[in-house]
């Protein structure tokens, strides 16, 4: 099976995990290194703020350093929680209200979608299909806006276990639903 997306998003650590996780952190961090090699272009989402400096640089090097390449796009998600970024859009969009640069009546789904983490740095801010390891079933406060009309699919297996079978499983499981969107034109 030929896979057209050209974009693959993961979460790697979210807020709710702290601190105990900065290590598998900066252990992928030191993976990351391999993306040019391979034509990846790179990008992170997620709350920088309290991570170490060293760590910073090493995501704006491995952005910047991968901006400009065609191959798979590769979107980590680092610190990031879905209820931080809904919050983070929507004091910037009261800031914008604030400043006067838009009315009260211009905040719609639109806007709040162009300020969400997602919007800023990947072609498809919006997931066709979620596939969640580990046997859990629930999203664990991931892209909650931006999962509305996402079909979602559960696997027992950790994300490393994961294998070609898997995946091909999971997108023929996708191609056999019929996607409603809420009813809204998409």
């Amino acid at each position: 099976m030929k896979l057209e997306k050209k974009c693959l998003e993961i979460c790697v650590v979210i807020v709710q995990n702290g601190e105990s996780k900065l290590f598998l952190l900066m252990l992928f961090l030191l993976r990351i290194g391999q993306g040019p090699r391979y034509g990846m272009k790179m990008s992170f989402i997620g709350d920088r703020s309290n991570l170490p400096d060293s760590m910073k640089e090493m995501l704006r090097l491995a952005e910047e350093s991968t901006k400009d390449n065609t191959g798979l796009h590769f979107v980590a998600a680092l610190n990031y929680g879905g209820r931080y970024d809904i919050t983070q859009a929507t004091k910037k969009i009261a800031s914008k209200v604030k400043d006067g640069v838009i009315q009260l009546e211009d905040i719609n789904d639109k806007l709040i979608d162009q300020e969400l983490e997602t919007n800023k740095i990947i072609e498809y801010p919006n997931p066709d299909l979620l596939i969640r390891t580990s046997g859990e079933l629930r999203i664990s406060n991931y892209m909650l806006w931006q999962l509305a009309y996402s079909e979602l699919y559960f696997v027992d297996k950790l994300f490393p276990q994961l294998d070609e079978d898997d995946f091909v499983a999971a997108l023929r499981s996708f191609q056999q639903r019929q996607r409603h969107y809420g009813g809204h034109k998409i």
